[in-house]
């Protein structure tokens, strides 16, 4: 897997339904996880929910809505 640089998003929940909808709609790639193994599917670890996805430029996003512990 290739190295990127990433940035994290805290957005609250009806932004995060918005946005993974739109991943959807678009059939933009996403995952649960940073190692892009658990394809299309939400994470919902440290009591929030998270995805990642790669903007066009293949940089790494994550978008939740808890911050980290």
């Amino acid at each position: 897997m290739e190295r990127t640089a990433a940035l994290r998003l805290l957005v609250d929940d009806e932004l995060f339904d918005r946005a993974y909808q739109r991943l959807a709609d678009r059939r933009i790639e996403n995952w649960a996880d940073p190692f892009r193994e658990r394809a299309h599917e939400i994470n919902h670890q440290h009591g929030g929910r998270g995805g990642y996805f790669l903007d066009p430029g293949r940089h790494g996003l994550e978008f939740r809505t808890r911050p980290y512990p």
